[in-house]
């Protein structure tokens, strides 16, 4: 019998960028905590993928078939997908349209991925054809189901659809979306460019996954195969941001805000007097920014408190308390050292502007929608000045798409006549992508 090394506890450490000092009388502190995970699996036991369950949604409407070759590039990216399984993974795929139906391996079983049942499986793609319609919280409800037969730890969905859920109220997918939270996480991708933004992006949020565009089919393939192997990447699930705080103070908002910005303020759990759990989802080696606002009581000068503490914690057996994996402090100390107090830490800056970034994209896009050149024009020139001063290429690129930037500093830019709605669709989805604050 093979003896496989036991897999460490994942390594986790907290980090905290803030200006601690606050002018007498002020109330709110600001911090930046990055928090880094280098993992915890043995490689023999990465290796074996035993630890993870994978649910492939493909969206087999009616509309998949026009071009056809939207329903080619599905098959084909689902193959690939299959392909980056490690040994061990439990997996199965699921054709969605105006229902949800299982594909491979059926009767409500997931297979456990090796060179039999990835042919397998890879056989029955054959069989997906388009027709129907659309109801996007099926699909969930049944990766729900089956995930939830499975004792992995790592429990993910990867989601295609090329339209809008026409054929579920929307109420129906978003008590899905809050019965599904936390009990998997979920990538979802929009083929082509007659699907919602908004609903792709509010999948990915509300199950903490990523989101994007692949415009044309011939890059599913490769798309699939990246989001596989990431996933493949995770090594621990169910990690939360623990934010405890002293009598007085109190948290005014949590927002993970690299690599994407998501605000987790709504998201809190209680987890015991004056702390709160905070959803970060599966890790592999990666780190993360979180932006925490606390508001503590007036003081004067020269008083100091301790504003939060920060902690990595995962569920505990039964519920139980289990001791933080990482921790990190923040401070507040009053002075009336004016240059003190009003100085901005950078990362704060940074990420701050990075928020706004992803705030003036929306807003613009959507003024330019309804048709408000004006508006439009403002605040997408001050989306292209703030992608320039923080250094987003990305994102300069693709406004650079929807814009002619006549001065990306001041933020001068003028409204394209003609704007292609692939590249319209790309801008508003990745909106949210930020990039890290530059080391100094």
């Amino acid at each position: 019998m093979a003896n496989f090394a036991k897999p460490r506890a994942p390594r986790f450490s907290v980090e905290v960028y803030q200006n601690e000092f606050l002018p007498e009388g002020g109330r709110d502190v600001h911090a930046i905590v990055t928090v880094t995970s280098t993992g915890g699996a043995t490689a023999t036991a990465r290796a074996l993928g035993q630890n993870a369950a994978v649910v492939i949604m493909v969206d087999c409407s009616g509309s998949m078939e026009y071009p056809p070759e939207k329903m080619r590039g599905a098959r084909e990216a689902t193959a690939a997908a299959i392909d980056t399984l490690r040994d061990g993974t439990a997996f199965a795929v699921i054709a969605g349209t105006h229902e949800a139906r299982e594909v491979y391996p059926g009767q409500g079983l997931l297979a456990t991925a090796g060179p039999d049942t990835r042919a397998h499986a890879k056989e029955a793609l054959r069989g997906l054809s388009a027709g129907g319609g659309t109801a996007i919280g099926t699909w969930l409800r049944l990766a729900d189901g089956l995930l939830r037969r499975s004792p992995a730890a790592i429990r993910h969905g990867i989601l295609l659809t090329d339209g809008r859920n026409e054929h579920e109220d929307p109420a129906v997918l978003r008590a899905t979306l809050d019965a599904c939270a936390g009990r998997f996480t979920c990538d979802a991708r929009g083929v082509g460019t007659d699907w919602e933004v908004k609903e792709v992006t509010g999948i990915a949020g509300a199950l903490l996954g990523s989101a994007d565009i692949v415009a044309d089919p011939a890059h599913l393939a490769e798309d699939f195969t990246l989001m596989m192997e990431k996933v493949m990447g995770k090594e621990v699930a169910d990690v939360s941001l623990r934010l405890w705080t002293p009598v007085g103070a109190e948290i005014q908002y949590v927002k993970q805000v690299s690599p994407s910005v998501q605000d987790l303020t709504a998201r809190r759990t209680e987890a015991g007097p004056r702390a709160g759990d905070y959803p970060t989802g599966s890790w592999g080696d990666e780190a993360r920014d979180y932006h925490v606002c606390v508001r503590v009581p007036q003081a004067s000068v020269g008083q100091e408190m301790l504003a939060a503490r920060a902690s990595i914690v995962l569920p505990g057996p039964a519920g139980e308390p289990r001791p933080p994996l990482a921790q990190g402090l923040v401070r507040a100390v009053w002075t009336n050292d004016l240059a003190a107090s009003t100085a901005i830490s950078p990362q704060v800056a940074h990420y701050t502007g990075q928020a706004e970034l992803a705030q003036a994209i929306q807003q613009g896009l959507e003024a330019r929608k309804m048709g408000d050149v004006d508006g439009a024009t403002a605040k997408l020139g001050r989306a292209v000045q703030l992608a320039s001063a923080s250094g987003n290429a990305d994102t300069a690129r693709l406004l650079s798409k929807v814009v002619d930037v006549v001065d990306a500093a001041a933020g001068t830019v003028r409204l394209k006549a003609k704007v292609a709605d692939a590249d319209e669709m790309t801008l508003e989805t990745r909106s949210t992508q930020t990039v890290r604050v530059k080391k100094t």
